[in-house]
């Protein structure tokens, strides 16, 4: 899948969680949601494009949550 897509999407998902006052909860909402409803894949290349361009595009609490469930969202 075209990399910005999946940028794309995970913002989307930060933004419906932004909402949540409770900023660790949101964290774990953003990786939560992207570990059960996300392919193994689409996990493997976001991860890829944070690693490879630092995240860029992403906003900050979905590259939060990226880098701080990383173990989490690392398919086996």
């Amino acid at each position: 899948m075209e990399p910005m897509k999946l940028v794309k999407m995970a913002n989307e998902i930060a933004a419906f969680f932004s909402a949540d006052p409770d900023r660790a909860a949101a964290l774990e909402g953003v990786a939560q949601h992207l570990k059960r409803f996300w392919d193994p894949r689409m996990r493997t290349e976001l991860l890829v494009w944070v690693d490879q361009h630092g995240g860029a595009g992403l906003v900050p609490l979905a590259l939060d949550a990226v880098r701080a469930r990383r173990t989490d969202l690392t398919p086996r």
